[in-house]
């Protein structure tokens, strides 16, 4: 099949704009078959063949389109310095061997708000998730980690639980990496709980990471780098991530799309529970669990677990394949903290038999890269020179009454239009 009898199809723009291209730069590569009509034309540059492939495939059945960009790390690093290179070579070279100084000096990085710093971490992200591709592979397309959001309110007992749920499993063989995203404090954006300082057994063991993460102000609590912090974690080797989030709120509707399995952890005789915690939460959780079941607690503990139990028939189902179930347990005498970590196991088995699993990452990445264009894009309003200068006027104006907020927004929202185009 030759240019003219392609520019005769639906996809002749895009030739075209390849016409207009300077021919230096590319080279067209024409698969034929016997069957007519199944020529796939394909456009690679020259000095970086498989960087940007575009094929069109003609089938029986009509015509398809297929586009595949695949970015090569060849292009996130030609503008980086020597000294640059071997920064992020050797950040990636001890991750990936399990140095939890590298690791740590990579979450680091990934948090930087520096414009070259998140430069850096964007390549040092693009080779990590490249090694962990090539792992799942490995791993026969199953994941590498079991990802665990873990919330509850103020007082339910979370890092408790965690350092006695830690060490089982670090004493069972499992790497476990502990992702505590804390409150920032207003003065100083420092965190306000310091959680990490509440684990001391579980923070002096070499097979657990304990990352505390400020908010810095991010709505819900969990910070825009959670999700890279997850993929650096797995890429280190750690094969289980718990997400802390700061309580019961916005948080947990932000960290459910970045993990495998939702457990709200609740202190027994927290007053009325049902109106205590709303409804949205609820219906997130994939599994309750019921804390301080022991001693005077084990009669209110069990009461508020039947509760819930009859709260949660009445809720949509989220999955084909699993109930959510609740639970009692103590981080004091250990009861049911072994049961709970079988029906975690159970879900994940579930899960990743049903296919639901999978689906519910690829669903995940996609939310997220939403939500970080939402904040750059926000952020980009905000810094932008025009915008920048009227803020202050308008704000002064809606203070005072002579503005109403829905005008002014308006008013800058056209401004940034204008300019920007």
């Amino acid at each position: 099949m030759n240019i003219p009898m392609l520019l005769q199809h639906p996809h002749r723009h895009f030739l075209k704009g390849l016409l207009r291209t300077p021919f230096r730069r590319y080279h067209f590569i024409f698969h034929s078959s016997s069957h007519r009509g199944s020529g796939v034309p394909c456009a690679q540059p020259f000095n970086s063949p498989g960087l940007h492939c575009t094929k069109w495939m003609l089938l029986s059945n009509g015509l398809k389109r297929k586009l595949c960009v695949q970015t090569t790390l060849k292009e996130h690093t030609e503008e980086l310095s020597d000294k640059e290179q071997r920064f992020v070579d050797k950040l990636y070279t001890g991750l990936i061997q399990g140095h939890r100084a590298c690791l740590a000096e990579a979450i680091t990085l990934i948090e930087s708000t520096h414009k070259r710093k998140k430069e850096l971490a964007q390549v040092l992200l693009q080779k990590v998730l490249v090694y962990h591709k090539e792992q799942e592979q490995i791993n026969k397309g199953k994941p590498l980690a079991f990802r665990v959001g873990l919330s509850g309110p103020p007082g339910a007992g979370k890092s408790t639980f965690i350092e006695y749920f830690g060490k089982m499993l670090t004493e069972r063989g499992h790497k476990l990496s502990v992702l505590a995203v804390d409150p920032s404090s207003c003065t100083s954006g420092g965190s306000l709980l310091g959680d990490k300082t509440r684990m001391t057994e579980l923070s002096r063991d070499m097979n657990a990471y304990i990352r505390p993460s400020p908010t810095r102000g991010t709505l819900g609590g969990v910070t825009r780098t959670t999700n890279e912090a997850i993929l650096l974690c797995e890429g280190g080797g750690y094969d289980i991530i718990l997400i802390e989030t700061v309580g019961v709120g916005q948080s947990e509707f932000a960290v459910a799309d970045m993990v495998d399995m939702f457990v709200l952890l609740l202190p027994p005789a927290g007053g009325d529970e049902l109106q205590g915690i709303k409804r949205g939460i609820i219906e997130m959780a994939d599994l309750v669990a019921v804390t301080k079941s022991d001693g005077d607690l084990i009669v209110p503990a069990r009461r508020m677990q039947a509760e819930y139990v009859s709260a949660l028939k009445l809720l949509h189902r989220r999955s084909e394949v699993w109930r959510p179930k609740v639970i009692r347990i103590s981080a004091r005498s250990g009861e049911g903290i072994t049961e709970m970590w079988d029906k975690m196991k159970e879900f994940q088995d579930l899960m990743l038999a049903s296919g639901e699993l999978t689906a519910k990452r690829q669903k995940q990445q996609k939310v997220w890269m939403w939500n970080l264009i939402q904040e750059s894009v926000l952020d980009h309003f905000r810094t932008h020179p025009a915008v920048r200068e009227q803020i202050p006027l308008l704000e002064k104006k809606v203070l005072s009454g002579a503005l109403s907020p829905g005008l002014a927004a308006d008013v800058l929202l056209k401004t940034f239009k204008s300019r920007d185009l």
